[in-house]
């Protein structure tokens, strides 16, 4: 497949991640109609001929997850019924991902079921990154390509690098994320063990490993409420932790957050634009992931492997 039938389109979740992504690339960003009528109804018009075109379809399904999502769906309809070659829904952000799992009686397993809706439409492909859960990869019946911010991430950590930085996680299920860093970074490893109270309330109950003196750099992969976050750093602090920064690839910022990072417990939340990000005179670090989706697509496009985007410059 020639690259001269890639087309790329976006939804309203994140238009400037999609326009630096084509720039990025050298491509142009398709024209399509993404409005709403006054009931609220979506409304998808592609104002350009895809017949036999490769399609990436770009929306990240972050607040408003339930509009993004149905938005992408009615998108990727629109290109498939257009007679798109291919269509790939291109997520830098996977909503509902962490309704992975039935961990309690009659609930959902929302993130399987978010799955189906995108297949169901008429994705061919999926290309996301971070994903809360790795197993997600197993709900779809088409090819996934799970792509990783850590690359981003210690390209920026090379520059600041520490003697004494400690890599730590917040919790025990990021402790696998966490041993990847301090491996790639040479540093050493802790862990907070929490236990949460409810969705927006966390207490951080203890910390396993050295800290004192340290630079502690938290890495989680998603924060809404930074209660995971700001209760690790309270209880780092109590430890002796010199500094404390948070690497999170996925912010999705209330005003819950922002409260609590106005409370000076973080010294500097890092994180990505898979998402939109004001930082608003907090103490944040966006960094791009365009050029990592970039070169993604165009290698999906030509059918190339994207396993070299997993490898890590400058270490």
């Amino acid at each position: 497949m020639s690259q001269s039938r890639l087309k790329i389109f976006t939804g309203n979740s994140n238009r400037p991640l999609a326009e630096e992504i084509c720039r990025s690339i050298g491509e142009p960003l398709g024209e399509a109609t993404v409005t709403s009528f006054p009931d609220g109804e979506s409304f998808v018009k592609i104002n350009e001929n895809v017949r036999g075109q490769d399609v990436f379809i770009i929306q990240s399904t972050c607040p408003p997850t339930n509009h993004n999502l149905v938005e992408l769906l009615i998108m990727i309809d629109a290109a498939r019924r257009a007679s798109a070659q291919r269509i790939t829904a291109v997520l830098p952000f996977y909503g509902y991902a962490r309704q992975d799992r039935k961990d309690q009686p009659r609930v959902p397993i929302t993130a399987k079921l978010v799955a189906n809706l995108i297949v169901a439409a008429g994705a061919t492909r999926v290309l996301t990154m971070d994903l809360h859960s790795q197993q997600i990869q197993g709900f779809f019946d088409i090819p996934v390509d799970h792509l990783f911010a850590s690359p981003v991430f210690f390209e920026h950590f090379a520059k600041i690098k520490t003697a004494n930085l400690v890599v730590c996680s917040p919790d025990v299920g990021g402790m696998k994320m966490a041993a990847a860093y301090a491996d790639v970074l040479g540093t050493g490893l802790a862990l907070v063990a929490k236990k949460r109270k409810s969705a927006t309330k966390v207490e951080a109950i203890n910390v396993v490993g050295e800290v004192e003196g340290c630079d502690v750099l938290l890495v989680d992969d998603i924060t809404e409420t930074a209660g995971t976050l700001t209760a690790a750093a309270k209880i780092l602090r109590e430890h002796g932790a010199r500094s404390i920064r948070a690497a999170v690839s996925h912010c999705i910022l209330n005003e819950v957050a922002i409260e609590r990072l106005k409370g000076g417990l973080i010294d500097e939340l890092i994180t990505t634009n898979s998402t939109p990000v004001k930082p608003d005179g907090l103490p944040v670090t966006v960094l791009s992931i365009a050029s990592l989706l970039g070169e993604a697509i165009q290698r999906i496009n030509t059918n190339e492997s994207v396993t070299s985007l997993f490898r890590v410059k400058g270490f």
